[in-house]
């Protein structure tokens, strides 16, 4: 079995995608006989993020022609690669395949992560919105099997295509081995100090944006003695969480880190008392399940994707109800019994997730086109 996989965002994505990317390939390589994995990149990354493995090779554009455009190339060009490297199939791994990609005769797979450029329009520009568009609806009708990472991500695909429903297939995905690991005292305490972290505190991970709905972590603690933690990259919004914090005099409580290294970021996720995250719409919700691993209770919002995620016994609030924040928060900081009862329950459920569940479902769905 030869599969091809579009890899721009495995290279030139620290977060989200390209962890999704990246930890499907060390999966593959690790769990599955598939003998090779041919990942197709628009230019020579600044460093190697993606596992080592002989199975692995790495494609680029050719011509100095389409290495000057290689943007085109990978959403359309490439396919002529693709059909030259006589693929078993091709894997589209950030919601798109290659336009003409068809008419190679090459079975092919596109994964949806959410639609929530479609679902919460608010959060995306006109332009992308469009493109973004373009691009889901001539996916999922070109490609021969749709993988959503989330039963919320296969409903918002029916509900906003025509596509039969016998064509997509729910294959979650999991995290770093990094999340999975017990570190020690002294790797924890270095760590700690580094960052300067109280010894009890809220955590949430995840870029800095408006749909993330940190600020209402932020307005929760107003009036209490509680520590945040906020890791992860920042737009436009961050600037309004700073202004709140400036405004109501919360600067010791609440402490901003990014380009955290990932062993370091396993390590917080570990120290944390609690983590939050009262997101208000995602795919799936992955640094969810990273918090499961690291054996730390989530709070998170009801509804949409999250109990996929969380499962039964992580805490859930009433979408933007920051009364109903601050009194799960509150709850949990007092009673360390029931601290622990929800981190060894989430870690039971958080198995679902594991290498090995990912990869069977994931080469099924492989093997069901290649018959």
């Amino acid at each position: 079995m030869k599969i091809g996989f579009d890899a721009k965002r495995i290279f030139h994505n620290d977060t989200g995608l390209g962890n999704y990317g990246r930890d499907l390939i060390r999966i593959l390589c690790q769990h599955t006989p598939v003998k090779k994995l041919i990942l197709y990149n628009t230019k020579l990354p600044k460093k190697h993020k993606v596992y080592n493995s002989p199975k692995i090779s790495i494609e680029y554009p050719k011509s100095w022609f389409w290495k000057k455009l290689s943007s085109i190339w990978r959403i359309s060009a490439v396919k002529n690669q693709i059909a030259k490297d006589k693929l078993s199939l091709y894997h589209g791994l950030t919601g798109e395949i290659p336009f003409g990609l068809s008419k190679k005769n090459i079975p092919s797979i596109v994964t949806i992560h959410d639609l929530i450029f479609i679902s919460h329009p608010q959060y995306y520009s006109a332009i992308n919105r469009y493109i973004y568009t373009i691009k889901f609806k001539y996916a999922v009708k070109n490609a021969d099997k749709i993988i959503a990472i989330s039963e919320q991500t296969k409903r918002d695909i029916l509900k906003y295509s025509n596509v039969n429903e016998e064509k997509i297939a729910v294959v979650y995905q999991g995290c770093n081995v990094a999340y999975k690991k017990e570190y020690d005292f002294s790797a924890k305490d270095k760590v700690k100090k580094k960052y300067n972290l109280p010894e009890e505190f809220i955590l949430n991970v995840g870029t800095i944006q408006e749909r993330k709905n940190a600020l209402l972590i932020v307005k929760a603690i107003r009036g209490t003695s509680k520590q945040l933690v906020l890791i992860g990259n920042e737009e436009a919004y961050a600037q309004k969480i700073r202004l709140y914090i400036q405004k109501h005099e919360l600067r010791k409580q609440v402490h901003f880190l990014k380009n955290v290294e990932l062993e370091e970021l396993s390590i917080i996720y570990q120290l944390a008392t609690v983590f939050c995250y009262p997101s208000l719409c995602e795919g799936f919700g992955i640094p969810i399940i990273e918090a499961l691993y690291s054996k730390t209770p989530v709070i998170t919002t009801k509804g949409n994707c999250f109990p996929e995620a969380g499962g039964p016994d992580s805490i859930y609030i009433k979408i933007n109800d920051e009364d109903d924040l601050r009194k799960k928060i509150n709850n949990l900081f007092a009673n360390s019994d029931l601290r622990q009862s929800i981190a060894e329950k989430g870690l039971v459920y958080a198995q679902r997730f594991n290498d090995d569940v990912t990869a069977k479902n994931l080469y099924n769905v492989y093997k069901s086109l290649i018959r």
